[in-house]
């Protein structure tokens, strides 16, 4: 592994500090052209039955009208992909030209009549010529050969349906429906994901067919980026033409969470310059999701312009793998303490005990005592505006220097420097102090804080490509050895909450995912005046988020996690609904993964991480897993949260709700 660091920057994108974007070949997509010089392109999936064909016709115009520019519509057999060219033909009467594709499981044959309809045909090569049984099998080379062999002829025919009918393919990984066969040589891996892909890709270039977007799927943020690295590499290692990348987090979810966690996996590989077209999985209507990929996407439009970052000779960070930085335990950040919250409210006045319910903390007048919730910070950065009462035990205050200089409590509170403070200054808390500085300045401070076992960084950019800046001065730490710890800090102008979650977390949960960050700082200081109202409502905004960037890039658990799909042709009940209802019963169960999942396409495979799954299996009827295991089949839709509930109870993990 580490040849391949020492010129990774030529491995996995074209610059780790200078943005710009991969160039592959074009694939055409009726009249929409996906890689090469092209804008990246946004698409959603329908939910509509495919049999449907006035409702999907409907549903497909939302899209479009909401910026969906490639829409793909579910075919489980021979009679939706038929039914696929009258959809096509009903959108064309109205005047909508906007390309088709078929979403293929299990069914090469719907596949291939498929191909002959729309511009695109996907395929997951996880199932479309083998049946998972979870089994581990023993292969020798010429067994595993032969099963290639069954593969190239069950998967030639739409090659070459697809070649003389100009239709364009995406080979697409997911993570948890790696085939047997893979998952016995490869196990459950980036490699496995990308060897599963190549398997196919190589059957298609054998026969010359190029016109393929592949993708690399999980909804495990960690896996999702270092499957696509590891893609790239391996198809330049491997004297691949460098196809189109479709990016796409699996089974996001809903609301504040999907798009955190859709933002974490997709904004960390578009900040490299990775990604030709882009997919957002909500558990909401389909036209939903186009909106939050343009606001992905449009953040490049002009990221080329940014201020020159210095180049990085050799990459020290494996970026296939998660191994976090190793850092010295400062009073509670960094050794094996989770990464750590600092809630900005330093523009709040004499803040009362009752308004600190923004930051998770609750004050009982009644009972005259704290309560926590899921999502309490661990501290509250006051600046200059000290707060004037007695904090609980679970937060602590950070203040600027100037005041805690003159504060009467130095102990209880602590003190941030900027570098010049610190430079200059003859007292210190004798357990943590925090010094924030640039990136531009960390080289040159090192040295000077280097034998200090009292300080923490407050890291923070000016450049418009954050993370990788960010990311270059985490480099610097880590050539010097330095074990100091690090929060990372961002800030952003008036915009809606959409874009602060987003860029939250593609700018905090890129550097997360690669091990980097020992903690959140969401600061006010680009925020204009507003409302003391407002202002309340963007520090609760700025907690949550913190907290969700941390869960979604996997490295602090700290609320209920719903992997839920966003739905589509196959779901077999109302996912929206369902999803609330669960969440309504259970998302005070701090730490559990919950899978949600419409049909068994997206079961047992697709929710890999999950602790517990509900998966829709016939009408009115949901089957309930423990892991990957069926616990209770053919459950009647009515009882299956109880039936959920009890599984959890049974298993130890279920606690009662507290009402605060």
């Amino acid at each position: 592994m580490d040849s391949l660091i020492k010129s990774l920057d030529s491995l996995y994108c074209d610059s780790l500090t200078s943005y710009s974007r991969r160039k592959t070949i074009p694939v055409r997509v009726g009249d929409v052209i996906i890689g090469g010089e092209n804008p990246i392109v946004v698409q959603s999936m329908t939910t509509v039955d495919t049999m449907d064909t006035k409702g999907s016709v409907e549903q497909c115009i939302r899209m479009i009208e909401s910026g969906c520019e490639l829409i793909r519509i579910t075919a489980p057999s021979l009679k939706e992909a038929e039914n696929l060219r009258n959809i096509k033909a009903e959108l064309r009467k109205r005047g909508y030209q906007t390309p088709l594709v078929a979403d293929i499981h299990f069914t090469p044959n719907a596949a291939e009549l498929a191909a002959k309809i729309v511009e695109k045909v996907r395929i997951n090569p996880g199932n479309y010529a083998d049946k998972k049984k979870f089994e581990v099998i023993d292969y020798t080379d010429a067994s595993y050969a032969e099963e290639l062999e069954r593969i190239r002829d069950r998967f030639l025919p739409l090659v070459k349906i697809c070649k003389e009918n100009g239709t364009a393919m995406r080979i697409g990984t997911n993570h948890g429906s790696l085939s047997d066969r893979i998952m016995s040589r490869y196990g459950d891996t980036p490699l496995g994901m990308v060897e599963s892909a190549l398997e196919f890709l190589r059957i298609c270039e054998d026969e010359k067919f190029f016109d393929i977007v592949i993708s690399m799927k999980s909804s495990n943020t960690q896996v999702m980026v270092q499957a696509y690295r590891l893609l790239v590499q391996k198809l330049n290692e491997g004297g691949f033409k460098p196809y189109p990348l479709h990016l796409g987090v699996t089974e996001a979810g809903e609301a504040e969470d999907g798009r955190i966690k859709s933002a974490v996996g997709i904004g960390t590989l578009l900040e490299d310059g990775l990604g030709d077209t882009v997919r957002v999985s909500l558990t909401e209507d389909p036209e939903f999701e186009a909106p939050v990929a343009r606001a992905l996407i449009d953040r490049y439009t002009h990221r080329a312009a940014h201020a020159p970052i210095r180049e990085i000779a050799n990459y020290p960070i494996t970026p296939f793998e998660h191994n976090k930085r190793h850092v010295a335990e400062i009073y509670n950040f960094g050794g094996h303490n989770v990464p750590r919250v600092i809630t900005d409210i330093s523009k709040v006045e004499k803040i009362s005990d009752r308004e600190m319910k923004a930051v998770g903390h609750f004050y009982l007048p009644e009972l005259d005592k704290w309560k926590m919730n899921d999502i309490g910070c661990d501290f509250v950065y006051s600046g200059s505006n000290p707060i004037p009462f007695m904090l609980p035990n679970g937060m602590k205050e950070i203040q600027d220097f100037a005041i805690w200089n003159q504060a009467p409590d130095q102990v209880n509170k602590f003190p941030l420097f900027h570098l010049d403070e610190y430079k200059k200054a003859s007292r210190f808390h004798s357990e943590i102090n925090f010094l924030e500085v640039l990136d531009t300045e960390i080289e040159e401070t090192i040295p000077a804080i280097q034998d200090r076992t009292d300080t923490v960084f407050i890291l923070k950019t000016n450049n418009t490509h954050s993370m990788p800046a960010l990311r270059r001065a985490f480099v610097s730490l880590l050539e010097a050895k330095s074990t100091i710890p690090v929060v990372v800090k961002v800030s952003y102008p008036d915009q809606t909450a959409d874009m602060t979650m987003l860029y939250a977390a593609t700018d905090v949960g890129g550097l997360l995912v690669d091990g980097l960050g020992d903690g959140i700082f969401i600061s006010l200081e680009k925020e204009a005046e507003h409302s003391r109202q407002e202002v309340l409502d963007q520090i609760k905004l700025h907690n949550s988020v913190s907290f969700g960037v941390l869960q979604a890039a996997r490295t602090r658990m700290s609320k209920t996690e719903y992997i839920s799909c966003p739905s589509c042709g196959r779901t077999l009940f109302d996912l929206q609904e369902t999803t609330a209802m669960i969440r309504k019963r259970t998302d005070h169960l701090k730490g559990v993964k919950i899978g949600i999942m419409g049909c068994i396409v997206n079961g047992p495979g697709e929710m890999a991480d999950a602790d517990y799954g509900y998966v829709g299996s016939g009408k009115g009827k949901i089957t309930l897993y423990k892991g990957k295991e069926v616990v209770k089949r053919s459950v009647p839709s009515e009882k299956a949260v109880d039936e959920l509930i009890e599984i959890i109870r049974e298993d130890g993990m279920w606690i009662e709700p507290e009402t605060i």
